[in-house]
């Protein structure tokens, strides 16, 4: 998986979309961070969306586990 700079929003932050996503209109997430702080987002939704915002250490386990899948 590789990530492409996607917008910075007004909120600030500078989000990427995973290159799973794919612009069919199917699973599409977005990520950014700030700090210690990680935000996970649909970016079918993009800004007017929830967010979801983790620790990065919380992020780092999730990915490390979801790799070893």
């Amino acid at each position: 998986m590789s990530v492409e700079r996607v917008t910075r929003n007004a909120d600030g932050l500078l989000w990427f979309k995973s290159s799973y996503s794919g612009s069919g209109g199917g699973d599409c997430v977005e990520i950014a961070a700030d700090g210690h702080t990680v935000y996970v987002r649909d970016s079918k939704a993009a800004a007017s969306g929830p967010v979801l915002r983790v620790n990065e250490d919380t992020w780092a386990a999730f990915v490390a586990r979801t790799a070893a899948r």
